[in-house]
């Protein structure tokens, strides 16, 4: 999903827009009675359908991180132009939404916007450590199994040929590895949230129209960060990306307002054809139908990088679909205290955690030979270590909570 293989072969998981489906207001219980909660102490009244939608975004993310194995095979990357990256950052402009959006007023915009370059500073320090890792697992590869050719894998080479330069790139944000470049992107759009957020008190239609300016214009010029050691750049411009999470921020948003999405047959029509096209497309590789007629490849393309329209569409169109189908709500709906929430309600860590996993489970493929039967048999167990982990951590955030002991 995040590394440069070719991108028109994924497509984005299940239940994206949901959360739109029935406006979020405090009048509206979000979740139903349950006896057990979770540990980890979380609002009462806190909507458990982005947690479980981030959730299968993450272990889809996982899945296909490791490639050549069998359940790489079952995720939904092969039926349609968009995949779990655009899954991914349209449920978080949806939480950015919920999170900020009412938050951002007069008196506050400036201690917020804090709060959100902080969070963007997190986002960094993890791209950083997860990809000194990243480093490390695979050198500690090469050392132990006598494989240097595993430093070839994943754009590795390029940093260890010239160290003093990749390190320096590297820290700058000037060099990614590969499968290690969403934390990167996500950071400079987290940068720019505070002015999304002022453009969305102004008027949605200004942001949008901003937003959809900013993803054009760097589509069509190739406006977009560089990687210092291989003169590239790169692979997912936050420039254009950015757009994706201004609309879900805005969704968001409108929803807060108690607006429903729009059900007109014309629009429920139109979106159901263009997923149908695209699940043809992929399966029968209609790859070789030229329909840019000189239009600008952002527009006509299926590029990851600059997020070409047909990817933009797909990833919307899909969403719209499952948010406006009731059986979809009410099967998101989990308990506080269910494991897919639970991996969804801790992201940050369990992205970080999956994304380790998946290196150690590549450098195993490579040096096995890409045997697909003991690639599927690692995904197996590092599915079971995301909810072990996730519950960890729940367990972990409950222990806060408790009063320590007086002496």
């Amino acid at each position: 999903m995040l590394h440069d293989t070719p991108p028109v072969l994924r497509t984005a998981p299940p239940a994206l827009l949901q959360p739109l489906l029935q406006p979020v207001s405090a009048s509206t219980p979000s979740v139903p009675p349950t006896p057990a909660p979770s540990r980890t102490p979380v609002p009462g009244e806190r909507d458990t359908r982005l947690d479980t939608y981030r959730a299968i975004c993450l272990l889809m993310i996982f899945i296909n991180h490791v490639p050549g194995q069998y359940l790489e095979y079952l995720t939904t990357k092969n039926f349609g132009f968009s995949d779990s990256a655009e899954a991914f950052v349209l449920i978080s402009g949806l939480s950015a939404g919920l999170a900020y959006g009412r938050k951002f007023l007069p008196g506050n915009r400036l201690a917020l916007s804090l709060r959100i370059w902080r969070r963007a500073f997190t986002l960094y320090i993890a791209h950083i450590m997860s990809s000194i890792i990243t480093l490390a697992i695979f050198a500690g590869g090469a050392l132990y199994f006598h494989r240097q050719d595993l430093i070839s894998e994943i754009n590795i080479r390029p940093l260890v040929d010239n160290t003093e330069q990749g390190v320096v790139a590297m820290v700058l944000l000037g060099h990614q590895f590969g499968y290690n470049n969403i934390l990167s992107m996500y950071a400079v759009v987290f940068l720019m949230l505070p002015g999304m957020l002022l453009l969305q008190k102004i008027g949605p239609a200004l942001l949008l129209g901003v937003s959809a300016l900013v993803w054009l214009l760097a589509g069509i010029f190739h406006i977009v960060p560089i990687n210092f050691l291989d003169h590239n750049y790169w692979f997912l411009n936050p420039f254009s990306w950015q757009f994706l999470f201004a609309i879900g921020l805005v969704a968001m948003m409108r929803s807060r307002k108690g607006l429903s999405l729009p059900r007109h047959p014309a629009l429920v029509s139109i979106a159901a054809l263009y997923v149908g096209v695209s699940f043809a497309w992929v399966l029968f590789s209609w790859w070789s139908i030229d329909f840019s007629h000189g239009l600008p490849a952002v527009l006509t393309g299926f590029d990851k990088t600059f997020l070409s329209l047909t990817r933009l569409l797909h990833v919307l169109a899909l969403g719209y679909l499952l948010a406006i189908t009731p059986v979809f709500n009410r099967l998101s709906r989990l308990r506080l205290d269910h494991p897919l929430v639970m991996i969804g309600r801790h992201s940050l860590p369990v992205f970080i955690f999956g994304t380790i996993l998946a290196m150690i489970g590549q450098v195993l493929l490579f040096v096995t030979g890409k045997d697909p039967i003991i690639g599927t048999l690692f995904v197996m167990v590092g599915i079971a270590l995301h909810f072990a982990y996730a519950r960890y951590l729940d367990w972990l955030g409950g222990l806060s909570t408790i009063a320590p002991l007086k002496t």
